[in-house]
């Protein structure tokens, strides 16, 4: 196994609180996608809905992973006022968040 060499994946998952309409989650999405071209140290930007059929979710509709080149750019885009102010307004509209930073290990067999 291969620990990523400074790579650091920041993944958060969420749930939307009732009532916010999809055309507001549909905006916040877009808005999310936009920091990977407001921040540098964030590399890359994805997203998706649970789509799982084992209903382990415990709630949490969406999933959001961005990479970073280390966890110094974390750092710098945690503290970046593009983000703050993004942040603000999307955690007004969840229910429950989740948030993991973890440096991946690839497995070759």
């Amino acid at each position: 196994m291969e620990e990523a060499k400074g790579v650091v994946k920041h993944v958060l998952l969420a749930k939307f609180k009732e009532g916010t309409a999809q055309d507001q989650i549909d905006q916040l999405i877009k808005d999310y996608a936009n920091l990977v071209n407001l921040i540098e140290p964030m590399k890359s930007f994805q997203w998706g809905k649970d789509v799982s059929i084992e209903n382990r979710h415990q709630g949490f509709t969406h999933i959001f992973e961005s990479t970073f080149e280390s966890t110094g750019g974390v750092a710098e885009y945690v503290a970046h006022p593009a983000h703050v102010e993004y942040a603000n307004l999307f955690l007004a509209n969840l229910e429950k968040v989740l948030v993991i930073d973890y440096k991946p290990t690839t497995v070759r067999v």
